[in-house]
Parts: structure tokens; sequence; C-alpha cells
């Protein structure tokens, strides 16, 4: 058998322009099944920091993930299914121009299309719907025997977790992943721009491509896409950090 050409995507900050684990955060608050108090006294700090940049997004972003994991322990799942499918409807088409213009060019291409996302697998779930992709892996909120979240994780976005779900799914659809594609922007995304042959990274954090430049068989194989208001960046040699 043939081998298949595959491209494999994060979501948050590489597809999506909004996070999907936040907005689903904040639904949840609207609707009192999240304490307000938990925004304003465990996450509205590091908010602050981040968005006045005095903070990285890894820092407001994991106290984040910490809160909403806590934040849902009991809460049923087939409710949340209705929640989850009105905020992917919401904010599941404000995504980048140039990532949403790749997913079509792999459809076009009868390429596979895999979301490999750290968000919650029934938010990912539903985007992977919208998008029609081939498979999806995301972070696993597990369950209990009636159906409500226990607090557990498996979680799916550190670079370790990816490259174990990548190497299985090459081996399912027998991929050729020396010709395949990678897209991600955070240094969780790394092992797959490392896996690839044709490697991409969007709006990339600081320490991604710190990573990228240290690594000597990717900082001459990342292609770097900066995207802002209506024009598409393509950087291709190394970018120079400047910490002002």
């Amino acid at each position: 058998m043939d081998k298949r050409i595959a491209a494999f995507f994060d979501i948050d900050g590489t597809l999506a322009r909004e996070s999907l684990m936040i907005d689903h955060f904040k639904k949840l608050v609207k609707y009192d099944i999240i304490s307000q108090t938990i925004w304003l006294e465990k996450i509205k700090p590091f908010w602050d920091a981040y968005s006045k940049r005095y903070d990285e997004y890894d820092s407001y972003s994991l106290v984040m993930a910490d809160a909403y994991k806590e934040g849902l322990i009991g809460f049923n799942s087939e409710f949340n299914e209705h929640i989850s499918k009105q905020v992917v409807k919401n904010i599941g088409e404000i995504v980048y121009k140039y990532t949403r213009n790749r997913i079509n060019y792999h459809k076009e291409n009868n390429h596979l299309i895999f979301f490999i996302s750290g968000s919650p697998d029934f938010l990912v779930k539903e985007m992977a719907n919208i998008y029609n992709v081939t498979e999806y892996r995301a972070t696993k909120y597990v369950l209990d025997e009636n159906l409500n979240y226990t607090g557990e994780i498996i979680p799916m976005w550190d670079s370790d977790s990816k490259k174990k779900e990548v190497e299985k799914l090459v081996d399912k659809y027998n991929i050729d992943i020396s010709n395949s594609y990678s897209y991600g922007d955070t240094s969780g995304d790394l092992s797959m721009l490392k896996l690839t042959g044709n490697s991409v990274a969007i709006n990339p954090i600081k320490e991604l491509i710190k990573k990228i430049n240290e690594d000597n068989s990717l900082k001459n194989k990342v292609e770097i896409i900066v995207e802002r208001k209506d024009v598409i960046y393509s950087i291709n040699s190394q970018v120079k950090i400047l910490d002002i």
C-alpha cells in the first residue's frame, strides 16, 4: 500500500485565534458552574500580568488550566456537551487565515488531516467536526461512572505526548512522515515540527523560537509564519529575539 501524506495541526494559537479552553471557562463562569471567585482570586492577577506584558503567556495558561480542571469536578459531561457546542459555534471560525487556507490545501490534495491539541477533548471534538478532519487527539478529561468529570486528565499539550500520538497515527495510516506537514506555535509542538519533513511555526512563542534556533536540524527547516491584521509574513531564516 502506498504511503499517505498527512498534516498535523495544533489548534490554540495555530488555527484558532481564541483559546477554546479559556472561552469555555468564561462560559462556565457565566452560567455559575465555576465560581467567579476562582477567576478573581486565582486567575485574574496572572491575566493582568500577561495582558500588560509583564509576564509570559505560559504562566497565565498553566494557572488557568489548573483552575479549569478543578472547576469541572462533578460537572456532568452530557450537559457540558451542549455548552461545548455553543463555544465552538461562536469561535470555531475565528481562525488564522493562513492556517485555514492550509487546511483547504491539504484537503484539495487528498492529504490526511489531524488535530493534535492540548485543549480539552470535548472541545477539540467539535472543532474536528467543523473542519471535517481525519482524526483528532486532545487532552482527555476523565469521567466517573455517572459521566461526571473527576478532575483527572491525560494531557496532550506537552511535546512527548504529541510525539507518541503522531507516531501511532503514522503507523495506523501508513504515513510518509518525511513528506508530511506539521503546524504549531509553542514548545509543546516541537516534536511534531521535528518529525515531519515540512514544518511551520505560526505566531510562535519566544520559547519555541529559541528551541528552533538552537537545533541545527530545525533552524534551516522550519518556516516561521506571522499573521497580523491582514498581512501574513513568512520568515525562512533565524529570528533574532529582542528583549526590550
